[in-house]
């Protein structure tokens, strides 16, 4: 292979995002005092069909786009939600935690590969899980574009469009890493570049939706896409 950089979706991929929302979610539930707390799969594909909705069309900021996806659970379960709780799900973030292989992987991705970030969510609320990817130490991450940056979200194309700008290189040179299979691998098929889907669900769409896209590599987590691309 030419590829020179690794490009990752944050959430989902690096940051179990669905412990954190199903926690947000779970709480939220239980202040509002609802009797029958919805199941894990209900809550999470709730949530990939309400943020689907409120991504689409003139771009907002993902609070925004997070605090429409609050306002659609209570809705859908019948609470009248306070204004102090339409912030919950972004607040939750900054707690959200990492896959147990996440650091060790990039860490060792890092000492052959460029590294960036390419995420649907405000700079401030990726700065809060940053430390917890563990690349401080060995410099960082070499390329850093979000959905406010380009004022767009995936499976929109201006992330990698402006990922290839910023880096001047040519597609063959970059390989994305990602769990979602609408956001990330299906853009990555229309564009013509190389995607590794990390299917840490066992084929389930979850917090993501389902999709039919079709990724170049699939691993069940990022240890193993470590053995697949530095074998030995």
């Amino acid at each position: 292979m030419k590829v020179k950089v690794l490009t990752f979706d944050c959430f989902g991929t690096l940051i179990d995002w669905e412990t954190g929302i199903l926690r947000a979610l779970a709480m939220l539930c239980e202040r509002y005092g609802i009797d029958e707390p919805p199941s894990r799969s209900e809550l999470l594909a709730l949530y990939a069909q309400l943020e689907a909705k409120a991504e689409h069309g003139e771009y907002r900021p993902y609070k925004d786009v997070l605090a429409d996806v609050t306002k659609g659970v209570a809705a859908r379960f019948g609470f009248q939600l306070s204004l102090a709780d339409q912030t919950l799900l972004a607040d939750s973030i900054k707690d959200w935690p990492a896959f147990d292989d996440t650091a060790s992987s990039l860490r060792e991705l890092k000492k052959h590969f460029k590294l960036g970030i390419l995420s649907n969510v405000d700079d401030d609320l990726f700065e809060g899980v940053l430390p917890r990817l563990g690349l401080q130490s060995v410099g960082g991450f070499d390329l850093l574009v979000t959905a406010q940056q380009v004022e767009s979200y995936k499976p929109g194309h201006a992330h990698f469009q402006e990922a290839l700008s910023r880096l001047g290189i040519e597609k063959d040179e970059l390989m994305h890493v990602a769990q979602s299979k609408r956001h990330d691998v299906a853009p990555c098929n229309k564009l013509g570049i190389r995607c590794a889907w990390v299917d840490r669900q066992g084929g389930k769409g979850g917090a993501s939706g389902e999709n039919d896209a079709r990724p170049d590599i699939v691993v069940p987590d990022l240890a193993s896409l470590v053995g697949v691309l530095l074998p030995g």
